[in-house]
């Protein structure tokens, strides 16, 4: 059973940085795609990177493309989300997720139980 957890997350004044971590456990994790989502209270959840098998190619969204990075450490089994420039619209709960059938159009079938990131002015 495929396991995801996050950590990393807390509480940063606009302008900072943090780093974002998610552990995989119980399955090939070089085989997936992962991406990472956050939800903000009130709102959908909504997407926000992907990074493919390899690492070699990302996808942001571009509410965060150029301030957010997404990596990955297959031999760790961990996905990063590196948050620099952080905005008070980026508070929100972020979730990993752990994506099949592909990177064109993965299915995020694993999710992990969040981590708060919460900007302050």
């Amino acid at each position: 059973q495929v396991q995801l957890v996050e950590s990393g997350g807390g509480l940063v004044l606009a302008g900072g940085s943090l780093r974002l971590s998610c552990a995989a456990s119980g399955g090939t994790f070089s085989n997936y795609v992962m991406g990472w989502f956050r939800q903000a209270p009130g709102k959908e959840r909504e997407f926000v990177a992907a990074v493919s098998r390899s690492g070699g190619s990302t996808r942001y969204a571009a509410s965060v493309k150029g301030r957010f990075t997404i990596s990955r450490e297959n031999a760790k089994n961990t996905v990063y989300l590196q948050m620099n420039s952080l905005k008070l619209g980026d508070t929100a709960v972020y979730y990993c997720a752990l994506g099949t059938a592909g990177w064109n159009a993965p299915q995020y079938d694993y999710w992990g139980q969040g981590t708060q990131v919460t900007v302050s002015s």
